[in-house]
């Protein structure tokens, strides 16, 4: 008999399940096992994607992730495509028992040009206190501090002379350089009485060595982490970031901006990576909802309500800026950040101007935008020439050609890296925050704004804009016509991963 005819060597395919080897039939229970859970895990990723996501063009990429590779796509979504952390802000403000009155109506604006526009802010004013369930504020004062150069020892000295409450949210936070400064200041200040409390994002304390947090606890400083390591838990929460920078000190000055804390940001130290960035020193009616945002997501992390006259003094007039905070986050807040952006170009007339180091609107956004320039708007946009993440600078450039078509100027600021953010809008619209024009800022982050109407302040911004744009190269069509081959391949393929970045 020959060799593939004998008994033994019969397909076990053709024997009766009794009769196979135990190792065979483990195999076999192993695979349909694996396939029951593939298909399974499979499906349920594909009802949440049809059920879940808004953006159609984002369900298709992770459908299509999710059919392509099996079992793989439908935890990789789990991980980075859902939201598990719809945080229910209603019943976080019941249990803090905030309220709203250190605010004043929204109406009236003052009166700042001929009545057509005044009624148009006036609208945009109601629409962003409906979108952001704050409320217009009137009688605030906002400086802008350029770098760390002019931010720190601004912020070090309103902590220095504390005198009741220090209130910190920050994004990164190192435990070196200027940080270490910080972290004297906050000592100095628990040592003499006053209420401290320090929140870091959980990935924003692996950006340098020791971690801020032990270093914050050896001092005496209540810190929490936001959203911190907890195994498979963060796992699926990982995504998500408060990348909201606030400051607030006795409840009455506050600073918020793109600034964080880190050595990077002092330029006349030399430092190895330098960036540049915008910060603000906030005084007014407003502080109060910066104070608000903070109390909320410190109750989310400890549980601990922060309520009274030490954390909200009564506030004062203290200039002429009329303001309302923007929170955004993936909660009770979601999207509201690229509607009211969307809101602020629809009325736009005559100019917008955007600095910002990472430039991937959403479509919505860029249809706003290409419609700004078909009806004459002057729309500039600066970003980096070399950014610190390059994957996204490569994506962009696919986006810049239906912006260039339609009249926007595009505009690429040499080094060092450029970590700014400003919208400015018919030169009286200002908003200033944490908030990026990428996914993950206008979708996956918490985030906060200060949309802001004062011409004044409008103006001394579209200054620095302008310092902005005299050393920035304009991207022209012809010039990305002339690219590479290779390089539009590459650009290509990153555009794929917009939805991720």
């Amino acid at each position: 008999m020959c060799w593939p005819c004998r008994p033994e060597r019969l397909s076990s395919a053709v024997l009766p399940p009794e009769t196979l080897p135990p190792p065979i039939l483990s195999l076999m229970l192993w695979q349909w096992v694996m396939a029951g859970v593939t298909l399974a895990t499979g499906t349920a990723a594909l009802l949440h994607v049809l059920l879940y996501k808004r953006d159609p063009r984002s369900a298709a990429y992770w459908a299509a992730i999710v059919f392509l590779v099996p079992l793989g796509g439908a935890v990789f979504y789990a991980l980075f495509g859902v939201n598990f952390i719809r945080r229910k802000g209603r019943h976080y403000r019941g249990s803090l028992n905030l309220s709203n009155q250190h605010v004043t109506p929204v109406c009236p604006l003052p009166v700042d040009g001929d009545g057509a526009w005044h009624d148009r802010d006036c609208v945009l004013a109601e629409t962003f206190a409906r979108l952001s369930r704050l409320t217009l504020t009137t009688g605030n004062h906002l400086e802008p501090l350029r770098n760390g150069d002019e931010a720190m020892p601004v912020m070090l000295k309103a902590i220095e002379s504390a005198e009741s409450s220090v209130s910190l949210a920050t994004y990164i936070f190192e435990a070196v350089g200027v940080g270490q400064e910080f972290i004297d200041a906050l000592s100095a200040a628990t040592r003499r009485g006053v209420q401290v409390r320090v929140m870091v994002d959980d990935a924003g304390t692996r950006y340098s060595w020791p971690p801020i947090t032990r270093q914050l606890r050896n001092a005496g400083i209540p810190i929490r982490r936001f959203m911190p390591n907890r195994f498979i838990i963060r796992l699926l929460t990982m995504n998500l970031r408060n990348h909201r920078k606030i400051l607030v000190v006795d409840g009455k000055i506050a600073f918020t901006g793109g600034i964080n804390i880190r050595e990077g940001n002092m330029l006349s130290r030399s430092p190895s990576h330098p960036v540049q960035d915008l910060h603000f020193r906030v005084t007014g009616p407003v502080v109060a909802q910066l104070q608000t945002l903070f109390t909320e997501d410190w109750f989310f992390c400890a549980g601990e309500s922060l309520d009274g006259p030490l954390w909200f003094p009564e506030l004062k007039p203290t200039g002429e800026v009329s303001a309302i905070g923007i929170p955004d986050g993936p909660d009770e807040d979601l999207e509201v950040m690229p509607q009211s952006f969307f809101a602020a170009l629809s009325g736009a007339r005559k100019s917008v101007h955007i600095v910002t180091p990472y430039f991937l609107p959403t479509p919505l956004l860029i249809t706003a935008l290409r419609l700004c320039a078909l009806r004459g708007v002057d729309v500039s946009i600066v970003v980096p020439a070399r950014n610190n993440i390059p994957i996204v600078s490569w994506a962009a450039h696919t986006l810049y050609p239906e912006l260039l078509e339609a009249g926007c100027k595009i505009y690429e600021s040499p080094p060092p890296f450029d970590h700014s953010k400003l919208f400015i809008v018919d030169g009286i619209w200002s908003f200033v925050g944490s908030t990026n024009w990428d996914p993950r800022s206008l979708r996956l982050n918490f985030e906060f704004n200060l949309a802001c109407h004062d011409r004044s302040l409008a103006r001394s911004l579209n200054i620095e804009f302008e310092r902005k744009l005299v050393i920035s190269d304009e991207i022209t069509s012809a010039g990305l016509r002339e690219t590479s081959l290779p390089i539009r391949l590459r650009n290509g393929a990153a555009r794929l991963l917009i939805p991720l970045l």
